[in-house]
C-alpha cells in the first residue's frame, strides 16, 4: 500500500501510516489503503490483536489534506467524504482490540482516527486537538460523538469550541489516553499490552469488546 504498512507478527497486526513528508494528512489514497487494510485486518483470525501508530515520531495524524482538497471539485470532495467515511467507521468495525501508538501530532481526524481506537498510549511529544473550528468546519469523522463518550459532554464542548490542543500529560488526566510513555518506546508498550491481552481468550476478548461498545451506543 502507498501510505500505509501492513506488519504481522504472529497475533498481532501492525497498520502504520505511512505519509511523513504530508504528516501523516488524510488523503484518498490513505483513505483507500486504511480501507482495505483494517477490512483484511477484520477478516483475519489469526490476527488478535490490532496495533495502529506511525512510522513517523513526528506526527499520527494532523487531519485532512487541505493541499489535496483545494485541487478537487464539488464532486470529488462528495466522493472523498463517503470514502473517508467508509474508512473510519471500518477501523471502528474492526472486531479485535485496536491499540493506537501516537506519537507528535494527533489532531483533527489524526485525532479521530485515535478515538476510534480502543486505548491509546501517547509519547511524551504527543499533542490532542481537534482545530476544525478555526477553518470555519466541524470534527466530522466521528470527533463530535467519540470524545464525549470518552471525558464527558462539557470537557468536550471545551476542546471542540475552542480548537485548543492538549498534551500527552492532559490527555492522561482527562482519561484520553492509557500510558504515556517517551517516544521511542511507544510501539514497544503497544507490542506488550497486546501481548497482555493475546493471552486471553481471543473469543472472549471480541464479545467483551463488542459488549462494551453496544453498551455505550445504547446509553448515548
Amino acid at each position: 500500500m502507498e501510505t500505509l504498512v501492513l506488519e504481522k507478527k504472529g497475533h498481532f497486526c501492525w497498520l502504520k501510516l505511512n505519509r511523513p513528508e504530508a504528516l501523516n494528512a488524510l488523503n484518498t489514497q490513505m483513505a483507500k489503503d486504511l480501507l482495505e487494510a483494517t477490512q483484511e485486518v477484520a477478516l483475519d483470525r489469526e490476527v488478535w490483536v490490532v496495533g495502529l501508530t506511525t512510522t513517523s515520531e513526528k506526527s499520527f495524524g494532523v487531519g485532512a489534506d487541505l493541499k489535496e482538497r483545494n485541487r478537487m471539485s464539488v464532486e470529488d470532495l462528495a466522493r472523498q467524504r463517503v470514502l473517508f467515511v467508509r474508512a473510519m467507521n471500518a477501523l471502528r468495525a474492526i472486531p479485535q482490540p485496536v491499540i493506537a501508538g501516537v506519537k507528535g501530532f494527533a489532531l483533527g481526524g489524526g485525532f479521530e482516527m485515535a478515538l476510534g481506537a480502543d486505548m491509546i498510549v501517547a509519547g511524551e511529544n504527543a499533542q490532542f486537538g481537534l482545530p476544525e473550528v478555526r477553518v470555519g468546519l466541524i470534527p466530522g469523522n466521528g470527533g463530535t460523538q467519540n470524545l464525549p463518550r470518552v471525558i464527558g459532554k462539557m470537557r468536550a464542548k471545551e476542546m471542540i469550541f475552542t480548537g485548543k490542543r492538549i498534551n500527552a500529560q492532559e490527555a492522561m488526566a482527562l482519561g484520553i489516553v492509557s500510558k504515556v510513555v517517551p517516544v521511542a518506546q511507544v510501539e514497544e508498550t503497544v507490542l506488550k499490552l497486546g501481548e497482555e491481552i493475546s493471552a486471553n481468550s481471543p473469543i472472549a476478548v471480541r464479545q467483551a469488546k463488542r459488549a462494551v461498545d453496544l453498551g455505550l451506543a445504547d446509553r448515548n
